[in-house]
């Protein structure tokens, strides 16, 4: 492990769990931090600032959803969610208290480390780095508003670039139905009927095959991320 590993932080009450996931941490050179309840959560947040939250829902002293607004009440952290409710509705009310993401149990060493790769890229970019998405054939500079694939421009509509805009300055984080009409539509209560058409006709702009689209992926019921 070296020095500058990133300090993950387990908020998890099951111990078999914890050890599993520090474990796994660890290989990977993570530098895991541990906390069983809600409470020691928020002390080792004031002591050991970590660079990632993963949260368990199901906590015995504070309601999980409770927890992520605290915890984004103190510090700017992402939270990966670790929960055994895999419904579309617990998913949806967790990323709109402020998770950045959501794992099921059981999951994947692999699918995990994906994801907190991704949740650790958002944060570098939320402090910092350029208004910009790159990957592969695509690039975004929201500075100068020019979206590009491959050596051509690509020509967006309003909505297009602003559901883009979102999903750029978001990277790597999924974004619900509801933040997306939210901020793009400045209405939550639109049909996400008209969002799915808009990022249909989004993905045949940017996508090198929009039937299989390597950008802008679907998180089904929830919503959408870019990768």
């Amino acid at each position: 492990m070296t020095g500058d590993a990133a300090v993950i932080l387990i908020v998890e009450d099951e111990p078999p769990i914890r050890r599993l996931l520090r474990t796994t941490l660890t290989a990977q050179d993570y530098r895991p931090i541990e906390a069983a309840t809600g409470g020691e959560a928020l002390s080792a947040l004031r002591h050991h600032r970590p660079d990632l939250v993963l949260l368990d829902l199901g906590l015995p002293d504070i309601d999980g959803l409770e927890l992520i607004g605290r915890i984004r009440a103190l510090e700017p952290v992402p939270i990966v969610v670790l929960s055994s409710r895999g419904d579309e509705a617990a998913k949806v009310r967790a990323l709109d208290s402020g998770a950045d993401d959501y794992v099921t149990k059981p999951f994947g060493a692999d699918e995990l480390m994906a994801r907190i790769r991704a949740a650790l890229r958002h944060r570098l970019q939320q402090q910092g780095a350029e208004r910009g998405f790159a990957s592969d054939d695509l690039s975004v500079d929201l500075v100068r508003r020019l979206v590009r694939r491959g050596e051509e421009d690509v020509k967006l509509s309003p909505k297009e670039y602003d559901i883009l805009e979102q999903l750029v300055i978001h990277a790597g984080k999924v974004l619900t139905h509801k933040h997306l009409l939210r901020e793009v539509w400045r209405d939550e209560s639109v049909d996400p009927q008209y969002l799915r058409v808009y990022v249909r006709q989004l993905r045949q702009k940017i996508e090198a095959d929009p039937s299989a689209p390597q950008h802008v992926l679907t998180e089904p019921g929830i919503g959408y991320r870019l990768v």
